[in-house]
């Protein structure tokens, strides 16, 4: 079984690196077969989201992410599921479970900049303006190389926290 699930997830990465579809049907179609066979694996389960999710299929990911969230799933997987569950939920428009599920994210794994900046979008589309403001310009100012900006970094990572004050 493990050895299938390498087959798979290999299939998928390379699907997903080349935009291949077919590639990614046939990962697709062998992950679909484990997750009937091991239904309460998480790692499968959780495998058959992301392919559905690099097909396309954003909405049918869905259940599979929630089953392998439920199952425990746990490590890099969790914090990838994560995001993908994330982004999907904001992707397509349900914008409070995708601030629920990021800010889960962003709590279990607060160096992820990619949680964080998903998190941000999502804020921005329930109107959390100024926290998604936050977030971003933080981030930013974290890890640019920008000279200018690094002259001003100090102050400008206080008002990314005080956006609303004037002098």
């Amino acid at each position: 079984m493990r050895e299938r699930l390498a087959e798979a997830i290999q299939l998928r990465e390379t699907g997903r690196a080349k935009q291949d579809q077919a590639i990614l049907e046939q990962a697709k179609t062998l992950l679909l077969e484990l997750a009937e066979a091991y239904p309460d694996d998480a790692e499968i389960i959780f495998q058959t989201a992301v392919v559905h999710d690099n097909l396309g299929l954003e909405r049918e990911s869905i259940p599979y992410y929630l089953k392998a969230l439920d199952l425990g799933l746990a490590g890099p997987d969790l914090e990838r599921a994560l995001l993908g569950l994330g982004s999907t939920y904001r992707g397509l428009g349900e914008y409070q479970k995708a601030v629920e599920t990021l800010r889960r994210g962003v709590r279990e794994f607060p160096e992820n900049r990619a949680l964080q900046t998903f998190l941000a979008m999502a804020l921005y589309n329930t109107g959390a303006y100024r926290e998604a403001m936050e977030i971003v310009l933080t981030n930013l100012l974290e890890t640019t190389t920008d000279e200018k900006l690094q002259y001003f970094k100090r102050g400008l990572l206080y008002y990314a926290q005080h956006l609303d004050e004037t002098w």
